[in-house]
């Protein structure tokens, strides 16, 4: 069964109330400035009265509003978490109130943070930011590719989708592709699809190694939009169950992408296994690996085009487990692995690109310190107080 829920709208605030007695204190006990990360508070700790209302947050400080989003994180039909992103300099303390208002108005635009099934596009599912945009494949078009019907794709890796702008491409690049009235393959300002992926895993697909082979699943079978929003879009994808040299191995894939990273979090609920590789594509084997196993993530530098191309995978918790620079004569089937360990059933990951291009990362440098720092800030997470 395929189900969507409809885009969160944004607000405009009618009336607002202060709630005095609620305030969010958040630390930062690094010694770097932090930005784009996202605090998360249950609703229930914020013990707010009242129905038809938009909760906001104010800086005690400066008076100043900053973007929030309200959402059902966990599924159950219920709005049950706050999202907000405060910039945090170095050894910082900031104060929050908590502000409510009434509903006046609602926006009809795109979400920043966006997610959606593309059935014009065979079955795609595609999501993006203001930084980053990425796709992958759904049955139909593994039906064509079984079926010898041209224009299919099987594949269960993770396409990137090299934007430069920060507003939405999704829909404007697969309506100019799908009308003929362009091809998001070629690059008019916006940025293009020139990233290959054929049986790879992408940019973070997942695989399992027996013996000396990796082992993969085919395309989703099933997809759940979750929400979009400002901060933070959300989805799931199920896949048919695999075979991995005897082991039966399930998997379902919630994904989420916050505003302002280039990274997508990958929450997987894997069975049939107690480890699982997670992989980014070496293309033409000509880039360069960098590893931190102390910090959890593995990187790739690579021409690519006219241009340069990062991706990496970052692992938190402590649970990846070793790597292989993968390299085999068969077609798309090189990849560099993070090796992951499965508790619970359960495995988190976080994994995206950084575009020369862009202008977002300028060297091999530039990636893995963003790499690092990503990893630092999710080993140092900010401090939050609701009181």
């Amino acid at each position: 069964m395929k189900i969507a829920f409809p885009l969160l709208s944004l607000f405009f605030i009618l009336s607002c109330g202060k709630n005095a007695e609620t305030i969010i204190t958040v630390k930062n006990s690094l010694s770097t400035y932090r930005q784009f990360e996202t605090v998360t508070i249950n609703l229930e700790e914020l013990k707010l009265s009242g129905g038809n209302e938009s909760i906001f947050i104010e800086d005690i400080e400066t008076g100043q509003q900053l973007i929030s989003q309200i959402v059902d994180e966990n599924d159950d039909g219920k709005f049950d978490v706050l999202l907000f992103q405060p910039e945090m300099p170095a050894n910082s303390e900031r104060k929050f109130y908590i502000r409510t208002g009434k509903i006046s108005q609602e926006s009809d635009s795109i979400a920043a943070c966006y997610s959606r099934f593309v059935p014009e596009r065979t079955d795609d599912y595609a999501w993006e930011n203001n930084r980053v945009a990425f796709r992958t494949y759904g049955p139909r078009a593994q039906e064509m590719i079984e079926s010898n019907i041209k224009g299919g794709t099987l594949s269960s890796g993770i396409d990137a989708w090299l934007k430069r702008v920060e507003y939405p491409i999704i829909n404007k690049w697969y309506k100019k592709e799908t009308s003929s009235t362009g091809s998001y393959h070629e690059d008019t300002g916006e940025g293009l699809d020139n990233f290959h992926v054929g049986m790879s895993r992408g940019v973070g697909g997942i695989a399992k190694k027996a013996d000396s082979t990796y082992y993969i699943s085919k395309n989703f079978t099933t997809w759940k939009t979750l929400f979009n929003g400002p901060i933070r879009t959300s989805f799931i994808l199920e896949y048919a169950s695999w075979d991995a040299s005897g082991k039966k191995i399930s998997e379902k894939k919630k994904i989420s992408l916050d505003y302002g990273s280039n990274l997508s979090k990958f929450e997987i609920t894997i069975k049939g296994t107690d480890t699982i590789s997670a992989g980014l594509t070496l293309h033409e084997q000509d880039g360069e690996i960098a590893i931190n196993k102390d910090y959890g993530w593995v990187s790739y530098w690579e021409p690519h085009g006219d241009s340069q191309l990062g991706t990496g995978i970052v692992v938190p918790n402590n649970a990846m487990v070793g790597y292989e620079h993968y390299v085999t004569n068969i077609q798309d089937a090189s990849n560099l692995f993070a090796h992951i360990s499965i508790e619970d059933s359960m495995i988190t990951y976080y994994a995206g690109f950084g575009w020369k291009k862009s202008g977002q990362f300028q060297n091999k440098t530039k990636w893995n310190e963003y790499l690092q720092h990503f990893s630092e800030g999710l080993k140092n997470p900010l401090l939050v107080r609701v009181q």
